[in-house]
This record gives structure tokens, sequence and C-alpha cells, in this order.
């Protein structure tokens, strides 16, 4: 059975209303940095992604501790009865040769958490296009199948600076702000290190600051991430969700 096909017997077999979460995530060179704390600094220098930095030897990347965070995203979405059977996750890439669908929407027991490598720059506007392409479609099959859904969040994570075509990057902008501004779509704009650029960050959201994530801790994060997932598939869709607040002091950075 091809992909499409797949899709729309799921809308078919599970007609519980969906919420759709799209993973917009960077893995450009610069996500192979490696932690503080966690190798060997070398003297050896290179540039990777626009930044200059030192090699390390061994340790634990920021690329190894998101696919750890976005594995347990996954898990704690599928403990959950209604979000089992509610959440759809995308995973949209940026990095070398530009943006990729590292996994299309379906329902959770179709999909394998991807994994991610990380190289070249950091095309993002390409990529949100992308996502939204993406999530446009897969409300359209929603719609002819007659199943309800959430309305969709974005997850749009960086390390860096934008550098992939300009056009591009203010198309997604203003796609992004038209469907947040109409309450179409929530948008959490994420910056996992200093040299993230919050300036363009904030242009994606109008309505919701960039969080600073704190000391790397991308676990915390997509934990609570799924949590609330849990929260708003057992609500009703049209309610306004409450999401969880435990726990947040540990990933976020005021």
């Amino acid at each position: 059975m091809g992909q499409n096909l797949i899709r729309v017997q799921d809308l078919e077999d599970n007609p519980t209303a969906r919420v759709p979460v799209c993973l917009c995530l960077d893995v450009s060179g610069s996500m192979n940095i490696i932690i503080p704390g966690t190798g060997r600094a070398t003297n050896e220098q290179r540039v990777i992604d626009g930044q200059r930095v030192y090699i390390a030897e061994g340790g634990v990347s920021r690329l190894d501790e998101m696919q750890k965070g976005i594995e347990s995203f996954y898990e704690t979405v599928r403990s959950d009865p209604q979000a089992h059977d509610a959440a759809e996750i995308c995973v949209v890439t940026f990095g070398a040769g530009g943006a990729h669908i590292a996994c299309d929407f379906a329902g959770v027991d179709r999909q394998t958490v991807p994994r991610l490598s990380a190289d070249g720059e950091t095309p993002m506007g390409e990529a949100v296009n992308l996502a939204l392409d993406c999530l446009e479609q897969r409300k359209k099959e929603f719609k002819e199948a007659g199943v309800d859904y959430f309305q969709p969040w974005l997850v749009l994570m960086t390390d860096g600076v934008p550098n992939g075509n300009q056009q591009a990057l203010e198309q997604a902008i203003t796609r992004t702000r038209n469907l947040a501004n109409a309450n179409r779509l929530t948008v959490f704009p994420m910056a996992v290190s200093e040299e993230a650029d919050l300036a363009t960050l904030s242009r994606f959201s109008p309505k919701r600051p960039p969080a600073k994530l704190k000391n790397m801790n991308f676990k915390d994060f997509f934990e609570w991430l799924g949590k609330s997932v849990q929260q708003l598939s057992n609500s009703v869709p049209g309610e306004k969700p409450t999401l969880p607040h435990d726990n947040v002091d540990t990933w976020w950075e005021i």
C-alpha cells in the first residue's frame, strides 16, 4: 500500500480528532558541536556553519541530545491512550541539501523515530515553507475524511542564523504569522544556543516569544511537549488549551 493510501486508511480506521505537530529542526553542521564539559577540547579550530569552533574529541553533540529528546517525545505521546490515537507528528529538517521531510504526518503507530544527521548550512525559510505545505495537505485530508482536528503546532528549533534563500525566508515568515494571527497555527520558536537568531525567530511568532533552551536540555523540553499533546488530545477541538507548567524551569532559560 502506498504512503498516500496508508494516510487515508489511517483516517478511516481511526476517526479520533487529530493533534498535528510539526517539528521543524535545524540539522546544520553546527548541531555537531560538542556540548561543553562532555568531551576533550583540542587546539584545532574549524568554521562550521559560520561559527569558528574548537574541535573536541569524544563527548555529546547538540544533535545527540536533540535525537534523544525526539525519542522521548514519541514515547510520551505513545504512553497516553488518547494522545496515541490523536497525535500525528511530522518532522522536517534543514541542513545539507536544503529542507527534507524526515517523517510525514501519520498515526504514530505508522511511524518510526527518524535518525538525524547534521551537516551544511541553515535554510530555515525553505524548511518552514515545506512544513506548512505538509500541514496544509494533511488538513485537506482531514477535511475530506470528515475527521476533526485541533489547531496545529509548529515547533521551530535552531542553533544559528538562517542563511538560505531570503525570499523563501520572508515568504515563510508571512505565511506563519498569517496563520498564527488567524488562530490557525500555534508556533513554538526555540533557540538552542547563544548563536541562535532570536530576532528572526520572533518574526515567525507574533503571539509567543522565542524560548531559549536551558543547558541543552532537549529531553525535558520534548517531554513537556509530549505532555502538552496529551493534555490537548484529552480536550475538545476549539477550546483554548492550558499547557502544563510543571518542570518548565528545567529547560526554559528566562
